[in-house]
C-alpha cells in the first residue's frame, strides 16, 4: 500500500483527456489525489494556443469552455474534501505572447505554469522527432532552450517555469550548464517559481526535473518549487513525491502551491 503523503500537499501539474495524450476523467484524478491524502490539486491541461501551433497536442480553444466547467464540477463534488484548482499548462513560444495573454484573461485561473516544448519548428520532448538530436550540438542547443526559458521569465505572463531541463527527456543532458544557471538567475530576479516536475523519473532520463544540482542552485538562490507530477493518468497522481519533497528539503528548498495567482507558502 502506498504510504500517505503529508496532508497539506498539492499536486500542481495535471493533465485531463482534452489535451489529446491523457486519460482518465478529472474526478478521477481529485480521487486518487484524495486516496494519497494530498490537500488538493491544480488541473494544469495544455492551453489552447493559435491552430498552427502544436495542435494535436492541445485543447482547441473551443474546447476552453468545457475544460473550465468541468474542473468546476470536480471543486463541487470534493468540496470539503479536497482543495480542486483550476490552472493552465500555458506554452512560451516568441511571437504568441498575445494570443496566451488573451487566453489567461479570459477565466479566473490558480495557477499558471510557463513551459517551453519547441525550439523553433522542433518540439524537442516529441519521441517522434528524438533523431533530430543527432543533428544538434548539445551545448547550443541548450543555450537556445534556456534563452527561450528566460524569455518565459521575462513575459510576467506565468507563475512557474514548467519542468526546466525538459531536454534531458532522453538522456540528451547538459555537460556544460552555464546556460541553466544563468535562467536560473533570470528566473530568481523575475520572482518566479519551478515546477518541480517528477515525470522526470518515468522518462528515458529517469531523473525528475530539475536535475538535483539544479534544484540545489535553485533553492540557493530562493526559487521556491512547486510539486507536479505531469500527470496523464489518474495512477500518476502525487508520483514519488516522497522523493520530490527529501530532494528539496535535503537542500533548503521550499515548496509552495498557488490560489488566484497568489503563491501560497508552507504548501
Amino acid at each position: 500500500m502506498t504510504p500517505l503523503l503529508p496532508p497539506h500537499l498539492f499536486d500542481s501539474h495535471l493533465h485531463t483527456p482534452l489535451c489529446g495524450h491523457a486519460t482518465g476523467h478529472p474526478r478521477e484524478y481529485a480521487q486518487a489525489a484524495l486516496d494519497l491524502g494530498l490537500a488538493g490539486l491544480c488541473f494544469t491541461d495544455h492551453m489552447p494556443m493559435p491552430a498552427w501551433y502544436d495542435a494535436p497536442w492541445r485543447m482547441k480553444r473551443k474546447q476552453l469552455g468545457e475544460y473550465v466547467r468541468t474542473v468546476q464540477e470536480v471543486q463541487r463534488e470534493f468540496e470539503g474534501r479536497l482543495s480542486v484548482r483550476l490552472g493552465l499548462e500555458a506554452d512560451f513560444h516568441p511571437g504568441t505572447e498575445a494570443y496566451v495573454r488573451e487566453v489567461l484573461e479570459a477565466h479566473p485561473w490558480d495557477y499558471v505554469i510557463g513551459s517551453v516544448h519547441y525550439i523553433g519548428a522542433w518540439g524537442f520532448d516529441n519521441p517522434e522527432f528524438v533523431d533530430e538530436y543527432e543533428r544538434r550540438d548539445l551545448t547550443d542547443l541548450y543555450r537556445e532552450y534556456y534563452a527561450l526559458v528566460e524569455g518565459a521569465a521575462h513575459s510576467n505572463l506565468f507563475d512557474a517555469i514548467g519542468h526546466l531541463d525538459l531536454p534531458k527527456k532522453f538522456g540528451h543532458t547538459d555537460q556544460d550548464g552555464m546556460a541553466a544557471l544563468h535562467a536560473l538567475d533570470v528566473i530568481a530576479a523575475q520572482g518566479v517559481s519551478l515546477d518541480f516536475n517528477t515525470a522526470g523519473w518515468r522518462k528515458p532520463v529517469a531523473e525528475a526535473y530539475p536535475a538535483p544540482d539544479l534544484v540545489r542552485a535553485a533553492a540557493t538562490r530562493g526559487i521556491p518549487f512547486v510539486l507536479g507530477s505531469d500527470a496523464h493518468t489518474p495512477g500518476e497522481v502525487g508520483w514519488r513525491f516522497h522523493d520530490a519533497l527529501k530532494e528539496i528539503h535535503d537542500v533548503g528548498g521550499a515548496v509552495v502551491a498557488y490560489a488566484g495567482r497568489e503563491r501560497l507558502s508552507g504548501n
